[in-house]
């Protein structure tokens, strides 16, 4: 029999791979570089030439935690560009199956991922030991957003059941009803995870950021909202690409953002708190206060205090519309493609997540744009590298190496550095 040999040079995958350069000279730091290597995927090529109603779920193979961000991300551009707006309990249902990618992404992170680095162990099953509480907390509150994720979405990894224009099919209330309990429990295991967050060891590293996030009058902006910045940002999503702008950098083949005219942003559940510290519900207000922050926060290393704030509002907000839907008579709003440009953008758990595609007359592709969070922080990260090393240089490779792990975890970069980072190369000249 002939022998055949398949080779798969570039894989697909959630995660890339990231390392550290850091060059000391004389004791300051000369160049700190964040290098990503992130393998060809070619998602916005392969979207070229397809159906407009096949962009949502391909997309959504580009991140298995939050595939949320790019289903509705890639359906509101789609719906923007054949002029079709989901309203009503279409709309509630899509803003609960968010909460549920909200609550298990933050809890994975939270508790798995980051809350090592604080109690000094290099990983959650080592953590897991001594601290075997705080690990089944994680783990059940990670359970709670991925059950709501299942029952709207047909499965908690990549979900099925969401298409352009809504759901292929939508649950009775009493389906949703089943989530009440133990929503209520992640409201109290939440609350307790903000006192607890708040009482962690953090270094003083206060840093100026231009925030950029979605902002909506009426409610904590996750699916809808305008862009807006604390440095005068203020556009539909369609003016994204006047005011952020990506550009090579010869060391990451992830493309960095920057901000026209300035420098790089900062995306994510900081960003959110700034901007939206108003529209927070009032007990998720109180849990932050408690937690010793004000409407302003700008310490990265206290993103986790506010990630416990956020899961806490997303519990309390999935509870909310689950008390205020009613089953709609379609699963779905017909629509029908037309040539034009659509845009679409939501709050993934690590940030804005862009999409713009252009469809002829058919409903085809034409172009496709697709900008996730951690590229667009990529040059914030390293520019808060630099700062904090700068403090530092006198530490040890390897305590230097463990506090510059946690200090680009805060922004919890959705490549391999979040579970495996760091190769770090010091050079001490």
């Amino acid at each position: 029999m002939k022998s055949r040999t398949i080779k798969v040079d570039y894989l697909a995958r959630v995660e890339g791979e990231g390392s550290l350069h850091i060059k000391l000279k004389g004791g300051a730091v000369e160049d700190v570089r964040l290098e990503i290597f992130e393998p060809p995927r070619f998602f916005e090529a392969l979207l070229r030439g397809r159906d407009f109603t096949e962009a949502p779920d391909i997309t959504a193979r580009i991140c298995g935690i939050c595939p949320i961000a790019y289903l509705l991300g890639a359906s509101r551009a789609m719906e923007d560009a054949c002029g079709v707006e989901v309203a009503g309990s279409l709309d509630l249902l899509r803003r609960l199956i968010y909460c549920g990618e909200w609550i298990e992404s933050h809890a994975l992170h939270l508790f798995m991922l980051h809350a090592p680095d604080f109690l000094g162990y290099q990983d959650a099953v080592r953590m897991a030991r001594d601290h075997p509480e705080l690990v089944q907390r994680g783990l059940r509150l990670k359970k709670v957003g991925n059950d709501i994720m299942a029952l709207l979405g047909g499965r908690e990894i990549h979900p099925i059941n969401l298409r352009v224009g809504g759901f292929f099919k939508v649950p009775e209330k009493s389906a949703l009803k089943t989530l009440q309990e133990d929503l209520r429990w992640g409201l109290e295991a939440a609350r307790e995870t903000v006192r607890w967050a708040a009482a962690l060891p953090f270094p003083e590293f206060e840093q100026e950021y231009e925030f950029v996030a979605l902002r909506d009058e009426e409610e904590y902006a996750i699916v809808h909202g305008r862009l807006t910045s604390n440095q005068g940002i203020d556009c539909p999503v369609s003016g994204y690409d006047d005011h952020l702008v990506e550009e090579q950098v010869a060391h990451s083949t992830a493309l960095q953002t920057v901000v026209a005219g300035r420098s790089g942003c900062a995306l994510g559940p900081l960003a959110r708190f700034n901007l939206n510290f108003d529209t927070l519900s009032p007990l998720a207000q109180e849990a932050a206060r408690e937690a010793g922050l004000g409407a302003t926060c700008r310490n990265p290393f206290q993103s986790i205090i506010v990630r416990g704030v956020e899961i806490l509002y997303a519990c309390e907000e999935a509870l909310r519309l689950i008390d205020a839907y009613e089953r709609p008579d379609a699963p779905a709003v017909p629509v029908e493609p037309r040539a034009g440009t659509g845009y679409g953008c939501t709050e993934a758990p690590r940030g804005i997540c862009y999409h713009r595609y252009t469809l002829d007359e058919s409903g085809a592709i034409t172009d496709a744009k697709i900008v996730a969070p951690t590229a667009v922080n990529q040059k914030t990260i390293e520019r808060d590298l630099r700062r904090f090393v700068s403090d530092r240089v006198d530490l040890p490779d390897e305590e230097l190496r463990w506090q510059c792990e946690q200090a680009v975890r805060n922004y919890d970069p959705c490549i391999s550095c979040s579970a495996h980072f760091l190769d770090l190369q010091v050079d001490r000249s």
